[in-house]
This record gives C-alpha cells, structure tokens and sequence, in this order.
C-alpha cells in the first residue's frame, strides 16, 4: 500500500500497517520530515499516548506541561489545572525526524522528496507515478489533500490560520503552563497562545480564515505579549504557519482502494482546532482496516473505512464562536470565574464536553 504524507496521521498508518505485514510505501514531498512544518510544538496527553505506542519518546524531545493560565482581552487572567492531566510541548521538528526512523525501522520503505502527482487504476490497485504498482492508497497529504482531490473524495472547505514563531532569549513566568489568550482583534474565532517548548519559547496565534489569502499578525501580538513577559532579549530562529481544517470530517472519507486520514480527512476538533490525537488515532485505525480488507482482496473493488468522530456540539459551538465571540463578554465572564469552568471542559477534554462527569464537574463549582 501507499501512504502519501509523512504526517502524524500517514507515520502512525505506515507503522502500523507494516507491523500488521503489509509492504508498505511512505512518500513525502519534502526531503526532511523535520522542515517546513505547519503544527504546532504542544500536545495533549491523549495524543502522547498514542505516540508512546509507536515507541518510547525520547526524553529529550518532550516537556511536560501541567496547566493552563487563560487571559482576556484586557490580559486579565485565570489559572486552570486538572490533576492527572498534561500536555507536552516537543521538539517538533526532531519529533517528526524519531518518527520517520521508527517507521523506517518498522519495515516501511520510506521515500523523501516525492511528490505525489496522480495515479491510474490498474488491474487491482494502481499505478502511482514514481512508486509503481500499490493495492490501496492513504492520502495523510493535509488539509488541501491531492489525494482527495484526485479521487473526488471530500475536502476541507473551512479553515483557520495559524502562524507561530520559535523564540530564544525569552523566559515566560509560569513556564509549566500553557499561555492562552483571548482577542477578537487578533485571533477571531481562535486563540493565541505561548510556553516554554524544548530549548525554546513558542509564541503563536490562529484565527478565522474567511476568505483565501487572510492571515494574522504575529508582531501585534508579541507587542501585546511584552506588556506582561519581557520580550526584550527575544530573538525568532523559527517559523511555521499552516492552514487548520475545522470543519468536520470530509464526506465521502473513503473510495475504492483510497482513504483519507488526519487533516486530510478533516478530523480535527472544529472547537480546539487540536488534530495530532485524532490523526494518531485514524492513522493506526486505517491500517488496520486496510489489512483486514486487503486480507481477502479477490481483485475487485476494496473499501476500507473507519469509524470517525461526528464534532457535532463542537460545531454548533464553533458557529457560535464565529458569530458570538466578544472580548468585553469574554473579560467580564472571566472576572466571575463562569469562562474558567467552560474552559476547563474544553482544555481538559479527556471526559467529553458534554460527558454527564463533565457536567457533574460544573456542578460543583
């Protein structure tokens, strides 16, 4: 089989799918899985899980980070923290070089610097230019999916932007908490954010992309940000800016022969924008949906699916974000400590936003 993107989705897939003893090619366009990355350095606690079951994280790529500190408009803020719960910032760019050696160490035949430029149906499977003869094909290609695109599957037409820079010289107060920030101004319909990430600071926002082309000001935002941390002595070594598809899942996900995963199928979370836990999750679940399918392949058609979340309350509340979002509402909530409680729902998300232990937790407050 083909996996084209070396995503997390399309790494976690290939290992998978190879461990499961499928042959299995890996293509990336880039020639270094580490360079040119549109994510962000930060996960949640359910997606280094799924990491730890591709191999043991290397300490050195990894930061453990224990709250959350929310900020308003006005840069008021609250604490948030839930015990037992975590994110970890990552080295990224070196994160995403230890995955492709455990896929090359899995048994997948990897391929930098290819790009995918079409296939054509042949016998049972296809032909893929560059690769030769493959019986199915995994677009973990991102948001603007060729792989879709060439199979008339689904695509992502909602989106944020997102941009994030890699600081040094800088030292945040509360270094073991992730730095949220509300601003219609500068994050409509998102957030901005920073922490201390392996060796360095990473200062980022995202916001709404209404129409092709919109971005966000990053240097507005750390002028904001030095009226609370000193930025000084800072100085930017990295950037990386991407698209973020928050529109729910793509219909249809899968074709004959063909499946969409991660980004490209559109599972990320339309509220957090978080998409590294769900591309983990579909990429080691379409594998082994593809072994299973491949294991009675007779030469006709072959479809594999895989069960994919609907986000339908985190759509509603998107709508309701996009439309709603006011930073004096925001400012004055925050102040009672009623946004805490909803953030804390949202940030800490292991029980489910509208889980009966979620609510049982507003309760008691």
């Amino acid at each position: 089989m083909l996996v084209v993107g070396a995503s997390f989705a399309g790494v976690a897939c290939a290992i998978e799918a190879a461990r499961a003893g499928l042959r299995v090619v890996l293509i990336e366009r880039k020639t270094d899985a580490g360079e040119k990355l549109h994510t962000t350095g930060i996960v949640v606690k359910e997606a280094a899980d799924e990491l730890a079951r591709l191999g043991p994280l290397p300490s050195d790529l990894i930061l453990p980070i224990g709250g959350v500190r929310l900020y308003g408009s006005r840069l008021h803020s609250v604490a948030l923290d839930s015990p037992g719960y975590f994110f970890l910032a990552t080295d990224t760019p070196n994160l995403m070089r230890w995955l492709l050696a455990q896929a090359i160490a899995a048994g997948v035949d990897v391929r930098l610097a290819t790009l995918f430029t079409g296939a054509q149906r042949e016998g049972a499977g296809f032909a893929v230019n560059h690769v030769g003869h493959v019986r199915f094909i995994v677009g973990a290609d991102g948001p603007t999916s060729k792989v879709a695109r060439a199979f008339g599957l689904g695509i992502n037409r909602e989106f944020l932007f997102g941009i994030e820079a890699e600081l040094t010289g800088v030292s945040l107060p509360e270094p073991g908490r992730l730095h949220c920030f509300l601003d219609r101004r500068l994050a409509r319909g998102y957030i901005g954010w920073a922490f201390g990430g392996v060796g360095v600071t990473q200062i980022g926002l995202a916001a709404r992309q209404r129409r092709a082309g919109d971005t966000v000001d990053l240097d507005a935002f750390l002028k904001k940000l030095a009226q609370i941390f000193d930025l000084t002595s800072m100085k930017v070594v990295a950037r990386r800016a991407g698209l973020i598809p928050v529109g729910g899942p793509v219909d249809p996900i899968a074709g004959d022969r063909v499946l969409l995963v991660g980004d490209a199928a559109g599972l990320v979370s339309p509220l957090t924008a978080g998409g590294i836990h769900t591309a983990l999750e579909s990429g080691r679940a379409a594998a082994h949906a593809i072994a299973g399918a491949l294991a009675s392949d007779d030469g006709g058609a072959v479809t594999a699916t895989i069960d994919v979340p609907g986000f339908r309350s985190k759509q509603l509340l998107r709508c309701a974000f996009d439309r709603f979002q006011t930073d004096w509402l925001f400012d004055v909530l925050l102040k009672t400590g009623l946004l805490a409680i909803a953030a804390r729902l949202v940030y800490f998300h292991r029980r489910g936003l509208l889980s009966r232990a979620a609510w049982k937790d507003l309760a008691r407050r």
